[in-house]
């Protein structure tokens, strides 16, 4: 799998969002999405696979650059 920059991905995710996504929700909706899936990380690093606790990871990722998206922040330049 190829390495990619926070930009990249903060990029991946507005393209999907715009592409294959309904609409960006405002900040504190995916502010909520994001602290169920930092749950679901919780949990994954209990009593998961190395695998799944990567998912997750990158579910928490992927939420927390939807927000920077909506906020207009850079996170590389954050």
């Amino acid at each position: 799998m190829k390495e990619i920059t926070i930009q990249e991905a903060q990029q991946m995710v507005d393209t999907w969002i715009k592409t294959t996504g309904v609409r960006y929700f405002s900040e504190l909706t995916n502010l909520g999405i994001l602290m169920e899936e930092v749950g679901e990380l919780a949990a994954a690093l209990r009593e998961s696979s190395k695998e799944e606790i990567a998912k997750e990871f990158a579910d928490v990722l992927a939420w927390l650059a939807t927000i920077a998206n909506v906020a207009g922040i850079s996170l590389t330049e954050a």
